[in-house]
């Protein structure tokens, strides 16, 4: 029968998919095959047809257990014959095992899965010699390698135990590796001379985009409400901040539901579940969900903290869009991210240290670079994408301004030929920049004649240049010495004759994160209704005889003419404004904006106004609970370790925000009856604001510290604001 035949067969496909066919005929000749796949193109059915033609059983080897039972479910649903496929793993019975043994052993079996650490366990080897291995299939192969984003230290164990059982072809398959990975799986296997089978890793329907992380919460109850009805996953690096952001997305009317492996496993299934029938359409997650989930039609994966390496941002990514529709992978990045990932791993051995500051240099590269995101990607898996623009991608669709690169190019090309193609990016971007730092002294390169050619730009600046060279082809890392820079022709032949190169500048986040969380003064808000908001303030000071920042701050307007609140709910979201202030002021306000909003036929952004989920946990229930059983406030602040300073402040924004707090019982210790009412009388009838510093002018900072003052304008507001 003809290997089409076959898979009609077994499995009712009348034609293959990519190169399945090719790679399923390598596995029956008996060769030793590599599968490099992306999710989603078909690489399951590369080992599972050849193994129901071949005499024996194909052993599987694969980490993860949830998918182990999937496919061998799915195989007893192609087969009559319940016994054509089994697992083997810690979730079994001894009466289970006893049947998958009896089964094996019968010659139903024709595949079997095990977990890598069952097949470590020296029972399972000696009942493994016993049966006919038509050939050992390792799924997941990247495990193996420490430069592999999944690193198992069981799975560099699996060649001696193949050899141990009996030899047969192996078939390694991964849906992400580098070549340096791809080497060291097919080193570590005995696989050096395996047929390789690539696939392309390009995901065509995919859109990347890369956003600085300000107001990422916000941003994405945004996303999210703009495209209704569509299934998303959302990553986070903790599995707090997974159930805070599950929270807040709910609180917002989004359908929402948590993932992670700290859960009890019964509430993680249900929710898997929820999330595979549509119940919800967004599940917020650490890394740990999406493994072996095949929902087709995922149209938004989101990552609210960037992956620790490129390769799991590669497969988390393509968890979207498999049905060839949709697929919006959008990242918020901040580099104090990565800065706290490289504080997770100090306490490391120094070589993981090494190798993860490595990954994430990449992923920075990634993140930062105004280069096609498509090309940047399909670089760092050994793959040229030659098309100069992609069309899905946020920097080619927004193009950073090209400058004139020859000069850097020349320059940099320079210095690697000088340290003699021996060192990594950051010694050589030292060099350029005219950095002694220690690695570069100690190499003596302080006295190169090409130490500070280019000082007259940045760290940054060369680190962009080494990449954009590194696509250009004009440098290659070297695979063996994982990050050395090392020459190609095309770089020598450059020097020899240089030309014209563009380049362009990259991203810099922080600096966006700065601009957008300025504080949006007049330039944001909306400025005539700014001024309404203010006179209307004036008026209602004016008749209950009050400093017009005891009703509202400033922040407050200026968060109100920018998101025009128009119920007490929404009001209640705005900087500075609780439930006490909505109720008691917001009415008035609200309805001016109302009028005002339909007068001038204004589009509300009301996507925007996050409702806060209330910290329950937090420090403010602490204080408000502290000061209801009147514990003196020094001793809050030693319970809770932070400075008198810090208290104030959060008992500052609990009495703005217009909950009524009574610390008489504290200020009678510090403040005596006369110096009491001269602060009060002050803020009562001459404050034309609520500044601290004014006061002092006034009062006599001889006779007042900033604290009495602070305490008394708590007092104050408490009374007659709240």
């Amino acid at each position: 029968m003809e290997l089409t035949g076959y898979l009609k067969k077994h499995f009712g496909f009348d034609t293959f998919k990519g190169n399945q066919e090719e790679i399923i005929k390598n596995v029956l000749a008996g060769r030793d095959t590599f599968v490099l796949m992306p999710t989603g193109g078909g690489k399951s059915l590369c080992y599972q047809l050849p193994a129901l033609i071949k005499e024996g059983t194909a052993i599987i080897i694969s980490p993860l257990i949830a998918l182990m039972k999937n496919q061998v479910d799915a195989m007893r649903g192609f087969s009559d014959e319940d016994g054509v496929a089994h697992f083997l793993n810690s979730s079994l019975t001894k009466n289970e095992i006893q049947v998958v043994k009896s089964d094996i052993l019968a010659g139903k079996t024709k595949m079997l899965y095990v977990a890598p650490e069952s097949l470590t366990k020296e029972e399972n080897i000696k009942f493994l010699q016993q049966i006919q291995v038509s050939f050992y299939a390792i799924d997941e192969a990247h495990c193996i390698s420490e430069w592999g984003h999944d690193f198992r230290p069981e799975y560099r164990r699996i060649r001696p135990i193949v050899e141990e059982i009996g030899k047969a072809p192996i078939i390694a398959l991964t849906a992400t590796a580098t070549p340096k990975v791809q080497h060291d799986i097919q080193k570590n296997l005995g696989m050096l001379h395996a047929d390789i089978f690539k696939s392309s890793f390009n995901r065509p329907n995919l859109y990347y985009e890369v956003r600085p992380k300000t107001d990422a919460t916000k941003e994405i109850i945004k996303i999210l409400k703009n495209n209704p009805g569509k299934s998303g996953i959302i990553y986070c690096l903790s599995r707090k901040k997974v159930e805070e952001l599950a929270e807040t997305l709910q609180v917002n009317g989004i359908k929402a539901l948590a993932y992670h492996a700290g859960m009890d496993s019964n509430t993680r299934s249900q929710n898997q579940d929820k999330f595979l029938m549509e119940e919800v359409e967004i599940i917020v997650a650490t890394i740990a969900f999406g493994m072996g989930i095949d929902k087709p039609d995922v149209r938004l994966v989101i990552h609210y903290d960037i992956p620790k390496s490129l390769e799991g941002y590669y497969q988390e990514t393509g968890r979207a869009g498999r049905d060839g529709g949709e697929g919006r992978c959008i990242t918020f990045y901040s580099y104090k991210d990565i800065q706290k990932l490289e504080k997770f791993m100090q306490g490391k051995p120094v070589a993981e240290q090494e190798i993860g500051r490595h990954l994430l240099l990449e992923t920075v590269s990634y993140a930062e670079s105004a280069l096609c995101r498509r090309k940047h990607l399909l670089h760092y898996f050994g793959e040229e994408y030659t098309q100069h623009n992609c069309e899905t991608c946020d920097n080619c669709q927004n193009p950073k301004e090209q400058f004139e690169g020859q000069e850097y190019i020349e320059m940099l090309l320079q210095v690697v030929v000088a340290v003699k193609e021996y060192f990594k990016a950051d010694h050589v971007a030292s060099i350029l920049c005219g950095t002694s730092n220690y690695g570069v002294k100690s190499y003596k390169h302080h006295h190169l004649p090409e130490f500070g050619i280019g000082k007259e730009k940045d760290l940054k600046f060369w680190n962009a240049v080494i990449r954009q060279a590194l696509i250009a082809k004009f440098l290659a890392k070297d695979i063996e010495n994982y990050g050395l820079l090392k020459m190609t022709a095309k770089g020598h032949a450059f020097l020899e004759h240089p030309e014209p190169f563009m380049m362009m500048h990259d991203h810099d986040y922080d600096k966006a994160e700065e601009e957008l969380s300025a504080p949006q003064g007049g330039g944001s808000a909306d400025p005539m209704l700014f001024a309404m908001l203010k006179d209307l303030r004036k008026k209602i000071a004016k008749e209950k005889n009050l400093p017009p920042f005891v009703i509202f701050q400033d922040p407050s307007l200026e968060d109100m003419a920018i998101h025009y609140p128009i119920t007490a709910e929404e009001m209640q979201n705005m900087t500075g404004v609780g439930a006490g202030k909505a109720s008691r002021y917001g009415k008035e306000f609200c309805e001016l904006i109302a009028i005002y909003v339909n007068e001038n036929e204004i589009d509300r952004p009301v996507d925007l106004v996050v409702k806060s989920v209330v910290n329950k946990s937090g420090l403010k229930v602490h204080i408000i609970q502290s000061i209801d059983r009147k514990v003196a406030l020094d001793d809050i602040a030693q319970s809770k370790g932070i400075e008198m300073n810090d208290l104030l402040k959060e008992i500052e924004a609990i009495v703005f925000s217009g909950t009524k707090l009574n610390i008489d019982y504290y200020i009678n210790e510090v403040l005596d009856e006369e110096h009491q009412d001269e602060i009060y009388d002050y803020f009562r009838e001459e404050a034309q604001s609520e500044s601290i510093d004014d006061a002092l002018k006034v009062l006599g900072e001889d006779e007042y510290t900033e604290e009495d003052i602070r305490l008394m304008r708590i007092k104050f507001l408490c009374n007659e604001g709240n």
